[in-house]
């Protein structure tokens, strides 16, 4: 009986001397965003029929499907944003409508998609920004167009599952370069 008691108490002893944590809360890591130059865009694609300022921090990846079509990654916050070209020929109404109906595929999973107008008649741009607020696929597209001969569109897309809360820096950085990307737009 003796050698009972006194096992109950080691065991007791043992089991109380171990302290649980308590729970931690959930956390995000930190994302440090790099410092941000632009160098024009033209300067290593001079045949392309359009021009931008480019985030020094960004890579310029061709793309063979389809003419003046390009990447551009981001490889320190693994995001890229994808940019499209087509020539105008009497179908500016259906690439509009392709472009739109592609901001709103991401409807459902947007809590809003508030839209910014960018008009520059001296350059001939004129075009739209979308903001998709929420957890999108894609965060920010636009398209640009001159009405008669080209039109533009780019969406970015981050290399990960869509958390808006964790992204909110790279998105804001992301956003930054497609504003100053829009911003600097010319065709050539």
């Amino acid at each position: 009986m003796r050698k009972l008691i006194f096992f109950c108490i080691i065991i007791g002893w043992c089991a109380c001397s171990n302290r649980v944590g308590a729970p931690k809360p959930y956390g995000y890591y930190r994302i440090s965003m790099p410092d941000t130059a632009y160098l024009p865009f033209e300067a290593n694609y001079p045949h392309y029929p359009y021009t931008f300022d480019l985030s020094c921090n960004a890579q310029v990846k061709e793309r063979t499907d389809e003419p003046y079509w390009i990447n551009i990654y981001y490889p320190a916050l693994d995001a890229t944003i994808h940019c499209s070209y087509k020539p105008v020929r009497n179908n500016l109404r259906e690439l509009t409508e392709d472009a739109l109906e592609f901001v709103y595929r991401n409807a459902s999973f947007a809590n809003a998609i508030p839209e910014r107008e960018y008009a520059h008649p001296e350059a001939k741009v004129y075009g739209l920004l979308f903001d998709l607020e929420g957890n999108t696929a894609s965060s920010c597209q636009f398209f640009i167009t001159d009405s008669t001969h080209h039109f533009f569109r780019a969406s970015v897309y981050c290399n990960c599952r869509p958390n808006a809360d964790s992204l909110a820096p790279v998105y804001n950085y992301l956003r930054t370069d497609i504003v100053k990307m829009v911003e600097t737009f010319k065709w050539k």
